[in-house]
């Protein structure tokens, strides 16, 4: 009666023992796309706060008279840009024609310091910043770009691409100003004909236009650094 009993028995331990896994068994396996999903929805979300920063910079940081209804028509104006900017081909990927993003780093990374006090020598914002060296800072920190430290050595850059015209300089380009020929000040462009500085004692970072007016006037050239 054992042997029988085994007999019947046999076949189904066989069975199982060759049946194969179900694909049923690695359910876990959909965790991966969906961590995927979220991390291509913040990549989406920064690069969309970048280009926003971008846009919208030089007008909300000037420090300029112009009356509050105008900057507010000309905000509008920039966010209406920036909209059109978008390719909704790409699920709402910012189009390439948007600044690259080590741009909109060293724009972030310049922005966050406006406010900071002018301070002769100083170049943290603990300590404060005199012009080259809140601009060595912004580069350092934003991209790992070491400057000269001073800003004629800034201005003599060989590995620099020299900036012919005004109307040709780009966000993140370097501004040199002095009298002369001789440089003594130095800025980042931020675009719509200003540029973001530490002006001199008593003043704070801050954004000013170059295109008329004190620094106007004192404007020598400017360069590009490679980044």
């Amino acid at each position: 009666m054992a042997s029988v009993a085994q007999a019947q028995t046999a076949p189904t331990a066989v069975e199982s023992a060759s049946t194969p896994a179900s694909s049923d068994v690695v359910a876990p396996a959909p965790a991966p796309a969906a961590k995927s999903v979220t991390a291509s929805v913040k990549e989406k979300a920064a690069e969309a706060a970048t280009a926003t920063l971008s846009a919208l910079l030089p007008r909300l940081a000037a420090s300029d008279t112009l009356p509050l209804v105008d900057r507010s028509a000309m905000v509008a104006g920039d966010i209406s840009k920036l909209l059109a900017a978008y390719d909704l081909s790409k699920e709402g990927v910012v189009a390439q024609e948007q600044q690259g993003g080590k741009v909109q780093a060293v724009l972030q990374r310049a922005l966050a310091l406006m406010g900071t006090p002018y301070r002769w020598g100083g170049t943290s914002p603990d300590s404060g910043f005199d012009c080259s060296g809140l601009v060595g800072y912004v580069f350092r920190t934003a991209l790992g770009i070491e400057l000269p430290r001073v800003s004629r050595d800034m201005a003599a850059k060989a590995d620099a691409e020299m900036v012919g015209a005004r109307e040709d300089l780009r966000q993140g380009d370097l501004v040199f100003f002095g009298l002369k020929g001789r440089v003594n000040h130095v800025g980042i462009y931020v675009g719509e004909g200003r540029f973001l500085h530490s002006p001199s004692r008593g003043k704070d970072v801050r954004v000013d236009t170059l295109l008329t007016g004190y620094w106007a006037n004192r404007y020598l050239s400017a360069r590009r650094v490679a980044m």
